[in-house]
C-alpha cells in the first residue's frame, strides 16, 4: 500500500493541474457542507443563548398582532387601544403558573439631553419587569416599588441611549433628560441586553414607571401588554391557550374573528428562527452534493485521461509482475488521493472561513469534530467510486497490445 502511495504521489505532481482541475469540485464541496452546517449551528447557538437572556420562562400577551419574519425584528398589525391594566391583572390572576407580572407600554418617542436629540423605544413597566426579563442595571439602579407609587419622574437608560446622550453610563447618572414637555432624571443605565422576545434592541429603550406614564405623560388607560413570568413546571401549550381564551372574552371577539392581540412566548421565535436556519442548512446540504457530483466527474474524466497516457507504464507493471489486482488499487489509490487532498483543503477553508464569519458576527464558535469526519471520508469515499471504473480499465490493458502500440 506505501508503494502504490509514493506512486500515486508522483503521478499526481506529475499532472499538477489536472489534479488541482480534479479537485476543485471536491474542494468546493466539502468547502460548502463544512461551512454552510458550521455557520448555521453557531447562530443557533447564538439564538439561543440570545433566549436565554430573555428571563425565566418568558411569556407575553400583548395587542395587536405580532408577525416575525427570520433575521428581522417582529411588526405589529392591527394594533388596537383595548389592552388594559385589568387585563393584565385577570392573566396573572388566572393562570396558576403565573409567579410575577410585568405590564407595560412601548412607544417610540424623542429624547434630548443637552444638544442631543434622538428618538428611542420609551417603557412603561413597574419593578416586576427586573425579574421578570431578567434585567439588571449596569450603574445606578432600576424602577422601584416608590416610584411606581409616587409617580416619580426617573428613568433608566438602556446602554446604547446613555452611549449616544452622555458618551459613557457613569455619566449619565442624575441627569436630565427631556420627553417633549416631560423632564425626567437618570436613575440608572442598563446592562447590555440584545434582542428582545419580539426582536426590538433593548439597549435602545429607556424604562419609566408605569404610572409616571400613564398619568404625568401620556394621560391614556390603555397598555401594550403585559410580561408573565412562568413556574419551571408551567405547562406552556395550556397557558397559551388559557391566556388566549380569557382575552377573547375579555375583548368580545365572537367565533371566527380575528383575534387583537397575540400571546407568545421566547420559544415561539426560536422557532422561526429554527425554520430559518434549518433551510439554510438544507441548501448547504444540497450546494456541497452537487459540488461533489462536479468533483466526482471531474475525477472520473481525468482518470480515464490518466489511463490512457499511461498505457505504457501499466503494461511495463504488468510485464515486470504487477498483477491486475495492483493496478486497481494504484488507480484507486490516485483517486482517493486526489479527493482527499480536495476535500482536506476544504475543510481547511471552511474552518478559516467559519472563524472570520463567527469573529464578525459576533457568535460564539463552534466546532463539529464528527462533521470534519464526515467531510474527509466522503470526499475520500467519493474518489474511490469515482476512480473504479478507470482503475478497471487500467487492470484490462494487455500487455502485448501496449507492445504493439507503443
Amino acid at each position: 500500500m506505501l508503494f502504490s502511495i509514493k506512486i500515486a504521489l508522483a503521478s499526481l505532481r506529475a499532472h499538477y493541474v489536472r489534479t488541482i482541475l480534479a479537485m476543485l469540485g471536491v474542494l468546493l464541496g466539502a468547502l460548502a457542507l463544512t461551512g454552510v452546517q458550521h455557520i448555521s449551528r453557531a447562530m443557533l447557538l447564538k439564538a439561543e443563548q440570545e433566549t436565554a437572556k430573555l428571563g425565566s420562562n418568558l411569556f407575553m400577551a400583548r395587542t395587536g398582532r405580532l408577525a416575525f419574519r427570520p433575521g428581522r425584528p417582529g411588526r405589529v398589525r392591527h394594533e388596537a387601544t383595548n389592552f388594559t391594566l385589568q387585563d393584565a391583572r385577570v392573566l396573572a390572576q388566572a393562570l396558576p403558573a403565573v409567579r410575577k407580572a410585568a405590564p407595560f407600554v412601548s412607544v417610540t418617542v424623542p429624547i434630548r439631553a443637552g444638544n442631543v436629540n434622538i428618538k428611542c423605544q420609551l417603557v412603561a413597566t413597574n419593578p416586576q419587569y427586573r425579574t421578570v426579563r431578567n434585567a439588571e442595571p449596569a450603574v445606578g439602579r432600576f424602577l422601584s416599588a416608590a416610584d411606581e407609587r409616587h409617580k416619580a419622574k426617573i428613568c433608566v437608560l438602556g446602554s446604547k441611549i446613555a452611549e449616544r446622550l452622555f458618551d459613557r453610563a457613569e455619566a449619565a447618572l442624575g441627569q436630565q433628560v427631556y420627553f417633549d414637555r416631560a423632564v425626567l432624571r437618570v436613575a440608572g443605565v442598563m446592562q447590555t441586553k440584545g434582542a428582545d422576545i419580539a426582536g426590538a434592541d433593548q439597549d435602545e429603550q429607556v424604562f419609566v414607571p408605569m404610572s409616571t406614564y400613564l398619568r404625568r405623560m401620556a394621560n391614556q388607560d390603555w397598555i401594550t401588554g403585559v410580561y408573565l413570568q412562568l413556574g419551571d413546571e408551567a405547562n406552556v401549550a395550556a397557558a397559551k391557550q388559557t391566556a388566549n381564551d380569557i382575552l377573547r372574552q375579555r375583548h368580545r371577539i365572537d367565533p371566527g374573528e380575528d383575534d387583537d392581540f397575540s400571546v407568545l412566548t421566547a420559544k415561539d421565535t426560536m422557532q422561526v428562527q429554527e425554520q430559518a436556519l434549518s433551510l439554510v442548512s438544507t441548501l448547504g446540504l444540497i450546494s456541497s452534493s452537487v459540488s461533489f457530483a462536479v468533483g466526482g466527474l471531474g475525477i472520473l474524466s481525468i482518470m480515464i485521461l490518466l489511463v490512457r497516457s499511461r498505457r505504457l507504464e501499466i503494461g511495463v507493471r504488468r510485464a515486470v509482475g504487477a498483477r491486475r489486482r495492483d493496478i486497481v488499487r494504484q488507480f484507486l489509490v490516485e483517486a482517493a488521493l486526489m479527493a482527499g487532498i480536495g476535500g482536506l483543503f476544504g475543510v481547511l477553508s471552511a474552518l478559516g472561513l467559519v472563524v472570520i464569519v463567527c469573529r464578525i458576527g459576533q457568535m460564539p464558535l463552534v466546532f463539529e469534530p464528527g462533521l470534519v469526519l464526515i467531510a474527509l471520508a466522503g470526499s475520500a469515499l467519493l474518489g474511490l467510486v469515482a476512480g473504479a471504473y478507470p482503475a478497471w480499465q487500467a487492470a484490462q490493458v494487455e500487455i502485448l497490445d501496449v507492445l504493439k502500440s507503443d
